[in-house]
């Protein structure tokens, strides 16, 4: 039993820990179709790939649009961005790390939380933008 046990905590993380290739590709899917409808001004697409927590700090469309024109110009109007690495934050969410050129022309790191919902499908449960360091002293 104990070696049961002694089994069951230490690989259990292992697997927890660990994105398929399909996984991954469902993450660029996913934040670049939201990317996409913020470029269109769609919110319902862009309020779509919005997780469950996010939507009950934003349950109006609009709100959330709103927030993510005011708070995250970069990613709401990117002039370009590619793909980084996936994998997981310390407290073990999966992430998706993205460089993205904002309107400004500055580079910038989002790194995308998500989140697999019940029907398999991965939404978008945050995003932490990194802001270059201020290089002017």
């Amino acid at each position: 039993m104990c070696l049961l046990a002694a089994f069951l905590t230490f690989a259990l993380p292992l697997r927890a820990e660990s994105l398929s290739a399909q996984d991954e590709a469902d993450f660029r899917a996913v934040i670049s179709d939201q990317i996409t409808a913020f470029q269109a001004d769609d919110t319902a697409r862009a309020y779509s790939h919005a997780a469950p927590m996010i939507r009950q700090i934003f349950p109006d469309p609009e709100r959330f649009m709103g927030m993510v024109r005011q708070g995250y110009q970069p990613v709401y109007r990117p002039q370009s961005y590619s793909f980084g690495k996936a994998g997981f934050s310390a407290s073990g969410r999966p992430i998706q790390r993205v460089t993205i050129v904002g309107p400004d022309g500055l580079t910038y790191e989002a790194i995308y939380t998500m989140e697999r919902q019940p029907d398999g499908t991965w939404q978008i449960n945050g995003c932490a933008l990194v802001r270059p360091p201020d290089t002017s002293a």
